[in-house]
Parts: C-alpha cells; sequence; structure tokens
C-alpha cells in the first residue's frame, strides 16, 4: 500500500490508508492509547482501543516520543478530535525506529501542578543535536518558506531567458584577493574555496551566456561572530550582458525580489504571522536609492549619527541598521539601494565613472545588507589598471584572460539565501541555516 500523506488525509475518509512519521504525543492508558503522528504536512490522531487491537497494543507498548511508526487503518470522522476532526482506527501498527530519551529541549514547556517547568535548550546545544531540533513546525516552515522563496527567484529568471549555471568551488587563485579564503590541499599544490562564484559568472558573459544565474555555496574565512555572519552560506548569484547601466542590474534585483516575496506571501504569509509574528511584505516598484553621502547627511541631520570623515566611504553597521529608519520614514519601504562609494571600498572589477566612481550598490533590507552589485568593468587594460592599483594582477591572470578576446557590457549581484532566509522570518541567521558554520563550530 502507498503511503497517504496526512494533508491528504481528508480525501480518503471512510478508506483504509498507510501514514507514517514521528511519534509527537503519546499517551497512553489502561483500555486506550493515543498518538499523534507528525509528518511534514500535518498532524493526525490515531486511536487505540486496546481490548479491541490486543497485536496493536503489544506493538506500541515501549513506544517513545520521537520514535517512527508505520500505521495502516481506517479514517474517520469524530467530532471530538482537535486535528481537523478525523482520527486512525488502526489494523496494524510497525514500530519502525524506537527514539531514545531526546538530549535536547526543542522548546519550552510551561510548569504544571504535576511537572516543573521544562526550559528551552540554548541554539548551540540545539544544533549539537540540529536532526533533533529541526524536527519542528517552526523549523520546518523556515525551510518550506526558502524552497519557495529560492524557487520563486529561479522560476522568474527562467521566464526572462536566463540559464543556470554551476561553478567550481575549488579554485586555483583567490576569488577577489589574497585575505579571508579558505586554503586547501589540492593533490601537490593548493587550492582555495571560492568567496564567490564571481570570476566564472562574468566568464559566462565573455562565453556568451548572455544571461546567467547559480544558487551555490560560498566560503568566507573570516573571524566575525555576529548574528548574521557564517564560514559558509549558500550564495544566490546573477549576472548580465548587454546593460546600459549598473541600474538595469538594481531594477532586475528588485522585481526578482518582489516578486519572489509575493510568492512567499501567498503561500506562508499566515503561517509565520502565526508562528514568528512577521508580516511578509511584498515590496513596491521601484526601490528607494541614495548616495552614500546623501544618507550620512540625512542620518546626522535627523538620528544625531555621525562618523569621522574618513569612515564616510563605507557604510558602518550603525548606519546600515539606522537606513531601515530613515527609508521607513522617508519612503514607507523596507527596501533601500545605496549608491557612490568609494573606490577603495569596492572590489577592482567594478567600472568606475569619469570621476573615479564605482558604478555599483548596496542593497539594504530590514537594515541588513544582502546584496553588493555593479556594472563590471568589460575593457581589458582598464580593468588590469584597476587590478594592479590593488596589487592583484598577478592574482587574478587567469581572470584578465577572459577579457581579451570580447567581452559585452555586463553586470550582477549576489544575494544570500540565508541572509534572506534569517530577515524574512526574524532570526539569528545559525537559526535559518539547515547546518551553521562559524569559526567555532564544524559539526555536526
Amino acid at each position: 500500500m502507498n503511503r497517504c500523506m496526512i494533508k491528504d488525509i481528508k480525501e480518503h475518509l471512510g478508506q483504509t490508508v498507510k501514514v507514517q512519521g514521528f511519534v509527537d504525543n503519546y499517551r497512553d492508558s489502561k483500555a486506550m492509547a493515543f498518538i499523534v503522528l507528525k509528518d511534514i504536512s500535518g498532524r493526525l490522531q490515531i486511536t487505540v482501543e486496546k481490548e479491541k487491537l490486543p497485536e496493536v497494543a503489544e506493538a506500541i507498548a515501549n513506544l517513545t516520543p520521537d520514535s517512527v511508526i508505520s500505521a495502516t487503518g481506517t479514517v474517520i470522522e469524530n467530532e471530538y478530535v482537535k486535528l481537523g476532526g478525523l482520527e486512525l482506527i488502526p489494523d496494524s501498527i510497525t514500530v519502525e525506529s524506537l527514539a531514545e530519551a531526546l538530549p535536547i529541549a526543542r522548546k519550552s514547556i510551561p510548569a504544571t501542578k504535576k511537572k516543573q517547568a521544562v526550559e528551552r535548550s540554548s541554539i548551540d546545544q540545539r544544533i549539537d543535536y540540529r536532526w533533533i531540533d529541526l524536527r519542528t513546525d517552526e523549523n520546518q516552515l523556515i525551510f518550506k518558506v526558502q524552497t519557495c522563496l529560492v524557487g520563486a527567484m529561479r522560476e522568474f529568471l527562467l521566464g526572462k531567458d536566463f540559464l543556470e549555471i554551476h561553478t567550481p568551488k575549488l579554485i586555483g587563485a583567490a576569488s577577489e584577493s589574497g585575505a579571508d579564503v579558505f586554503e586547501v590541499k589540492y593533490f601537490d599544490r593548493n587550492a582555495y574555496l571560492a568567496q564567490s562564484p564571481q570570476f566564472y559568472k562574468q566568464m559566462a558573459m565573455a562565453s556568451g551566456f548572455e544571461r546567467i544565474f547559480e544558487v551555490g555555496p560560498v566560503f568566507r574565512a573570516e573571524k566575525s561572530f555576529t548574528n548574521k555572519h557564517t564560514t559558509e552560506f549558500t550564495g544566490f548569484d546573477l549576472e548580465m550582458s548587454y546593460i546600459s547601466s549598473f541600474r538595469d542590474v538594481m531594477q532586475m534585483e528588485a522585481e526578482i525580489l518582489a516578486y519572489a516575496l509575493g510568492k512567499v506571501k501567498d503561500t506562508y504569509g499566515a503561517q509565520i504571522q502565526e508562528m514568528f509574528g512577521l508580516e511578509v511584505v511584498v515590496p513596491s516598484l521601484p526601490f528607494p536609492e541614495v548616495k552614500l553621502a546623501d544618507l550620512y547627511e540625512g542620518l546626522e541631520k535627523e538620528f544625531g549619527y555621525s562618523v569621522p570623515e574618513e569612515e564616510k566611504g563605507d557604510l558602518t553597521t550603525e548606519a546600515e541598521h539606522l537606513s531601515y529608519d530613515w527609508v521607513k520614514k522617508h519612503y514607507n519601504h523596507e527596501f533601500l539601494f545605496v549608491t557612490d562609494y568609494k573606490p577603495e571600498k569596492r572590489a577592482f572589477y567594478h567600472m568606475r565613472d569619469e570621476a573615479g566612481m564605482p558604478l555599483g550598490y548596496d542593497l539594504i533590507w530590514r537594515g541588513t545588507e544582502i546584496t553588493t552589485g555593479a556594472q563590471r568593468e568589460h575593457r581589458y587594460e582598464q580593468l588590469k589598471k584597476q587590478a594592479e592599483e590593488k596589487g592583484l594582477a598577478d592574482d587574478v591572470k587567469f581572470y584578465l584572460e577572459f577579457f581579451k578576446y570580447g567581452c559585452p557590457p555586463h553586470g550582477g549581484f549576489g544575494l544570500g539565501v540565508d541572509r534572506l532566509t534569517m530577515l524574512l522570518m526574524g532570526l539569528p541567521i545559525k537559526e535559518c541555516m539547515f547546518l551553521f558554520r562559524s569559526p567555532n563550530r564544524l559539526t555536526p
């Protein structure tokens, strides 16, 4: 018999079905036993009358929470059952895997007259047993939402003739500089884990692919201990040819995010509101835009925030946070494009205007940077000169070769999928990753 998912159980009223999942709750008395079964789609009550079903009663005599069972039986209506007014009367139950006592508390449990309160385990304790922690509705919703988000972005781009590519993560030279990369032994020489697919995205432009994107791992050897940093994350990268300005890239990104957040809101908005208390806001187009210098001026005038002149070439973390208050006040918007960063704060491959200003941007969402994007320098001699200015000409010699034999004007951006999820759910990044990586964590 094929398995029936619990979300589809109402379609099989009066029929015999097979269900499988984890024991979410188990109440056992002398005459009756009640099992709440959970699969990825929902919960179902299984009711066992022990006298009528002695073989079933024997099979579940030692059942424990989080054990995995298979049950076959008849779906009936019961108005007293809180789980949708349906229950399963089993013909047979097989215990597939008996769970030991759990080493973590996934949720806080208030005290009762008979039991003391249970305090939720810390996030680090729960990550030690991540596979157990991930069984909760809240955690499973996070990854349903992330799947919807990435799927919608992919769907949007495929509808605009983008190709999806998969670039190498083992590379022979550092992606952008000699710092912040993981060095690994590669047979008789050293290799590096890619900081981004940047160079290969641009190689795709030189290949005539015109429009590409990639969803894949990104590695950063940064000793950062914040609620938004991690040493390995999933990047959503895009590159597109024949642009006339970096604003073409900005417009594309804004359209992607508006489309994807619309899909998330339609599919999971109510559940996110219920479980996490956050509204999914579908942003209006176009996104607001401000020059970095003008933003600092606004933050000083309106919020009393100032930084030394030498720090104004880049966006400080505090300015990033305050930019959310600023954009909400002026535009009632959650997103903000910030442009006109100083050349020393941008990568060498960003195109610059006649005055030397990089033609790129950062995108800030809810006070946190999620993207750096730009028009790229596609002219070989100018690109080589900019690499030499930063002392990188030898390190990126293979990359410069891409531009010797013709390359269209192009630009792109990179988004952190995990950081997007973090901001969408209002949680620290380590709670929004399947498995979190930091300078101190390499397991499980």
